[in-house]
């Protein structure tokens, strides 16, 4: 036979019965289409990661205290943000300092237990640019002497005052005016909850001792990994085992990472049901041979051989199989597509998944038809016609 005519009879033999075509073809559809959705919600993840990573720069570094060789709490020494801003390839320093005395409240009749766990840092003017926050509402500290303040996203949140500009907060036994409300800072996260005063006003008014307790530099795109190597040393040389080095980029990369570990499980998933889907053709198959006895005697009878009553069936499971798997690879692509529109992310699905995708239903195709095809191969026109 030609090998039209083969995929035609193949064909022929799925168009009378349509309802299980479509319900055997429904099973592999459903296991590729999570297969292709887990692959392209996924890869749409890590693009959208990168995305964030470029508009907001790898090149950011943070230094902090540790712990000294015996356990106790370290500090940064004063002239630290000074000795950082020195190193040839730093374009950027600014710094926050914890004001550990310090707590703020909706008012002041709100019992001192309750905090709210609300950090209070007094932060230099230079803070925004560096870290890359920008102002969701009202303006930066523009006036660092003066009892004012500027809400982390989720302080504001945790304060209710998500539209409080102009209006007063209690902090540190003082009356202080909210100017301005922060975006959420994926660089610098600690800012989100947090509530920021200008330096001066820290030290006049709450009694600030001025150390630094975090130090962000940003530093050229081809000298981050040798800044690093020296920026324990050069915050506070004589003692830089006491200062933390980290890279806050490092973090959305990780996530990023951990995400994959779920795509690996929900792949297997997808691989259960793609099983289950062969499965399902795999019983269509056998009963299509069982049901179709008296045709394949004729066919034997009127001459064809057993490798074509082989190809025959062959072909039909193969075709099943492909409807279901171009069915799932297009839900697949319309779930990812979808998800992704919702969360606002770019929309990647790589080829490599939607053409591994079909050619893992064809395997599947093939191995769930073999045995039925080898069956109705095996019979003998008498024992078909009988």
């Amino acid at each position: 036979m030609k090998f039209s005519d083969v995929w035609r009879l193949g064909g022929i033999g799925l168009r009378t019965r349509p309802l299980r075509v479509v319900l055997s073809a429904l099973g592999i559809a459903i296991g590729i289409a999570a297969m292709v959705a887990v692959v392209g919600i996924s890869a749409s993840s890590r693009a959208e990661v990168d995305r964030r990573l470029a508009a907001l720069g790898t090149n950011l570094l943070t230094a902090g205290p540790g712990k000294s060789f015996f356990g106790d709490a370290s500090h940064l020494p004063e002239d630290a943000e000074a000795m950082v801003a020195r190193i040839g390839p730093v374009t950027g320093v600014s710094a926050t300092g914890r004001v550990a005395s310090a707590h703020v409240y909706r008012s002041d009749r709100i019992p001192s237990t309750e905090s709210g766990g609300i950090a209070v840092l007094a932060a230099r003017s230079t803070l925004p640019a560096t870290v890359g926050a920008t102002i969701h509402s009202g303006t930066w500290l523009a006036a660092p002497t003066y009892p004012t303040v500027v809400l982390g996203a989720r302080a504001a949140g945790i304060l209710g005052l998500t539209d409080g500009l102009g209006l007063n907060v209690w902090l540190g036994g003082h009356w202080f005016t909210v100017v301005g409300i922060l975006d959420p800072v994926p660089l610098a996260p600690e800012l989100d909850s947090a509530v920021l005063i200008g330096w001066p006003v820290a030290a006049s008014v709450l009694g600030f001792d001025g150390y630094a307790t975090t130090i962000y530099s940003r530093i050229r795109d081809d000298a981050v990994e040798s800044v690093a190597g020296v920026l324990a040393a050069t915050a506070n040389p004589e003692a830089p085992n006491e200062v933390q080095v980290s890279r806050p980029s490092d973090a959305l990369a990780a996530k990023a990472a951990t995400d994959q570990a779920y795509t690996g499980l929900l792949l297997g998933l997808g691989a259960v049901a793609l099983l289950v889907g062969g499965v399902g053709v795999a019983n269509t198959m056998v009963i299509s041979v069982l049901e179709r006895r008296p045709e394949i005697g004729l066919r034997r009878a009127l001459g064809a051989t057993r490798s074509h009553v082989r190809l025959q069936f062959l072909a039909e499971s193969l075709l099943l199989a492909g409807l279901g798997g171009a069915a799932g690879v297009l839900m697949g692509f319309l779930v990812t597509s979808l998800y992704a529109a919702a969360r606002s992310w770019p929309a990647v699905l790589p080829l490599w998944a939607l053409a591994g995708a079909f050619l893992a239903t064809l395997a599947i195709g093939a191995v769930a038809g073999l045995y039925p095809a080898m069956r109705a191969a095996r019979m003998s026109p008498t024992a078909a016609l009988s």
